[in-house]
């Protein structure tokens, strides 16, 4: 099967899958009945795990967590009618709890993901980046008042029980796309994250980017951190943020992002980079141009029109695969030949 497409000027392409959309919301449940979209995807065994964001049709919009497993990567059986994760009941994710990244340290998964203390509402009903805030008195932390996205850490040894550990992120940024890279470098964790409010000639970026950190400690993360990525004025990228799990290649670590053309208001596409495999905060090359853009109507025809955000990447064998959340409502499946993107990557 061909996992590579080049488009008419010879630029790689990842391939969509004919069975797109991968998993569809679920009318049969009250909560997966209007979204499933953005997972975190793991492959260990011969079985594909999908922890995928979930909401119905209320007005408040509750954010879980549903699990799906899959043995080919394409036909996924969801586990059970009941989601996996759900929000607190009078924690800091009682409101929401969103875009899950999985890695895996020891026996145990670790799963970044965005939380807010109130729900957001159906926000594509809503003006830009508006969100359903929660009533307070004026001296409420920021967190609270402007129902903030923070980012947290959870465990569990086999996606049906799951430990919350809490807040990773400071609360009064919003502080989302946190990433774990799946192993140490030079005895240290490391973690992308994208904190909105750092932008600014003090920060050396116009918009929200992407940074690069370290800690001793995985809920620890007080370290200075790196700006890694910045958007590009007038391109694809304007706006961008971390998407999947860095994957350790031969060439180095393989980073797949997001763009937001517009100033973020337009269309997500997705990009590449290779950054140095001793020190992450060295990007060796960065593609140009785009590797995936929406196309199909389940790309552009939901809640975002024309998005595709992954959220989950493996390469097995010699096939990369990304899953990716498409219009903020369905989940989708894009693979390459992983020799091939490496060596676009390496002639940028």
């Amino acid at each position: 099967m061909n996992t590579v497409e080049e488009n008419k000027t010879g630029l790689l392409r990842l391939i969509k899958n004919k069975n797109n959309p991968v998993l569809s919301p679920n009318p049969a449940n009250d909560w997966e009945s209007l979204v499933v979209c953005n997972p975190g995807v793991w492959y260990e065994e011969g079985t594909f795990y999908m922890l995928y964001r979930a909401a119905g049709n209320d007005k408040e919009h509750q954010i879980r967590f549903g699990l799906a497993t899959s043995t080919d990567g394409i036909n996924f059986t969801r586990t059970s009618n009941k989601p996996a994760f759900s929000p607190s009941v009078d924690g800091p994710d009682m409101g929401a709890v969103e875009d899950p990244r999985i890695v895996k340290f020891g026996d145990e998964f670790y799963i970044t993901y965005a939380y807010r203390p109130h729900p957001p509402g159906q926000y594509w009903n809503f003006d830009h980046d508006e969100i359903l805030l929660p009533d307070c008195d004026k001296d409420a932390p920021l967190v609270l008042k402007n129902n903030i996205a923070n980012s947290g850490l959870l465990l569990t040894k086999d996606f049906k029980k799951y430990r919350r550990l809490g807040r990773i992120t400071q609360s009064n940024l919003d502080d989302r796309d946190v990433i774990i890279f799946p192993e140490k470098i030079n005895g240290k964790f490391a973690m992308l994250h994208r904190p909105k409010e750092w932008i600014g000639e003090e920060y050396g970026c116009e918009k929200p980017s992407i940074w690069l950190r370290f800690s001793d400690d995985l809920m620890v993360w007080e370290e200075p951190s790196t700006l890694l990525l910045a958007g590009v004025n007038g391109t694809w990228e304007e706006k961008i943020g971390g998407s999947t799990p860095p994957l350790k290649t031969k060439d180095g670590w393989l980073i797949i992002y997001h763009g937001v053309e517009n100033g973020g208001l337009g269309y997500y596409r997705v990009g590449a980079a290779l950054l140095d495999l001793e020190d992450p905060t060295i990007v060796k090359s960065r593609l140009t141009n785009w590797i995936m853009e929406p196309e199909h109507d389940y790309e552009i025809d939901g809640f975002y029109k024309g998005c595709v955000f992954p959220t989950g990447n493996m390469i097995i064998e010699d096939t990369l695969y990304v899953y990716y959340g498409a219009a903020d409502r369905y989940v989708g499946l894009a693979t390459c030949n992983i020799d091939e993107l490496l060596n676009e990557l390496k002639n940028a």
